[in-house]
């Protein structure tokens, strides 16, 4: 298996997820933007399903590592959560379609144990944000782990709102920045 192949084949469809969303990527459409034969994705996946698994975990890893480098900063705990926060909003921005299938469409994929992985380990970097957050605040006494899965739902949810065109002002929904704001200052009560 050549891995210059594989990594052309996973660009190709990350390509076609941004310009067109999932209904672009179909196996023939991404052979024939990488530039191999129409028969190639099938030598180094066995579905769509498993192409746009490969696709969601890489886009997993770069996410993990992007957060990794955002915590070796030295930013007070806040603000860094706030960063953390807001890159993942400006990367759903940015490529909407990738972000629906990291985050929010289960069903298009079968399991996978190195896509669970990769979804724990972005998990478990965005926790680092808040194990330093808990630890600056003093007055949170809540477990880490379920503190993060909490802050990581309603980040999620808030992007979620926006990317679907639900997020209004008049509804207090429409800035990610100011809802984690709220939570946070929520959460140190």
């Amino acid at each position: 298996m050549r891995a210059d192949t594989r990594e052309g084949l996973i660009a190709a469809a990350s390509n076609l997820l941004d310009a067109g969303g999932q209904e672009a990527v179909t196996l023939r459409a991404v052979a024939k933007a990488a530039g191999v034969s129409h028969n190639a994705p099938y030598h180094y996946f066995a579905s769509r399903s498993a192409l746009l698994a490969a696709v969601a975990q890489t886009d997993l890893r770069d996410v993990t590592d992007a957060l990794l480098a955002m915590a070796s900063g030295d930013a007070d705990p806040r603000t860094a959560l706030k960063a953390a926060a807001a890159f993942l909003a400006r990367s759903a921005r940015k490529h909407p379609a990738r972000y629906r299938l990291m985050f929010s469409d289960p069903a298009l994929m079968p399991p996978n144990e190195a896509l669970e992985q990769a979804a724990v380990a972005a998990f478990q970097a965005f926790g680092t944000f808040v194990s330093r957050y808990q630890a600056g605040c003093g007055g949170v006494h809540l477990d880490t782990a379920k503190l993060a899965g909490l802050i990581y739902a309603a980040l999620h949810g808030q992007i979620d709102l926006e990317l679907g065109g639900r997020a209004k002002g008049a509804e207090g929904l429409n800035d990610t920045a100011a809802m984690m704001d709220l939570l946070l200052d929520l959460i140190a009560r």
